[in-house]
């Protein structure tokens, strides 16, 4: 999955141009709509939404597909589920209930996944933690997410730079007891070096006057059209959770519609 999702940020779109603090509450509730969708039509509808979100922001299909791909894992649930067995497959029973629940898992799961894209990665990623911090949210969070989006780049360097250092030095890795030896070391190693690194980093923030608080020179401005698309995004959710809760749909547990 790219971990520098606001790569293509800079694409100018009608998702791009959107407030990023009415963006994220209101595409932030459509997502916990989709989580509590129990049918599967309506998940399906769910992920053509997202999909046109993701079309309107203008990102690339292989980029944000790098992403997606992994949210096929879920398909093991059939295996898994308890039902009323219909047959078995290498030993294992096989229920048709399971393979329903599977789908509207993945349905969801993707659609969650390609609205999250079209929030983060329309707008800038620190943009994006000032507009949750305008939202309101909890201080520490919007630290530890940007922190953490940020730093994650840095260590993946230094393992990188540890891993050239190994090779250079003629190790060679393999399926044997010294290599696991070495690569225990290589992240305990790596361990220590994050941990002081994150204590030099801390006291250089605070020498620098930081107190817990993200200022940023970004403001913010909307518009009607800001309002217009929170107010589309709200009442597609609206309407997805209200035919959910209505029973216009079967939950997946008991059928496919």
């Amino acid at each position: 999955m790219p971990l520098d999702i606001d790569r293509f940020a800079h694409l100018a779109s009608p998702i791009q141009r959107w407030d990023p603090r009415f963006k994220t509450f209101s595409l932030g509730l459509f997502i916990l709509g989709v989580a509590l969708i129990k049918a599967i039509p309506l998940s399906a509808a769910a992920l053509i939404a997202a999909l046109l979100l993701v079309w309107m922001a203008g990102l690339p299909a292989h980029f944000v597909a790098g992403g997606v791909k992994w949210v096929v894992v879920f398909l093991i649930m059939p295996l898994s589920y308890p039902g009323e067995p219909a047959f078995r497959i290498v030993g294992l029973p096989f229920a048709w209930e399971g393979l329903r629940l599977a789908v509207l898992i993945v349905l969801k799961a993707v659609a969650i996944v390609l609205t999250a894209y079209a929030i983060f990665g329309s707008s800038r990623f620190d943009i994006s933690m000032l507009a949750l911090q305008r939202l309101k949210c909890p201080k520490i969070i919007v630290q530890m997410l940007l922190f953490t989006y940020r730093y994650v780049f840095v260590f993946l360097a230094e393992m990188r730079r540890m891993d050239t250092a190994m090779s250079a030095r003629g190790f060679v890795k393999r399926a044997d007891r010294r290599t696991l030896h070495v690569v225990g070391n290589f992240i305990g190693t790596l361990l220590i070096r994050s941990f002081e690194r994150t204590e030099r980093i801390y006291k250089a923030m605070l020498s620098k006057g930081y107190q817990g608080e993200f200022h940023s020179l970004v403001s913010f401005a909307a518009d009607g059209t800001d309002w217009l698309k929170a107010a589309a995004a709200l009442l597609v959710a609206a309407m997805l959770c209200g035919a959910d809760v209505l029973g216009v749909f079967r939950p997946a547990v008991l059928g496919w519609y």
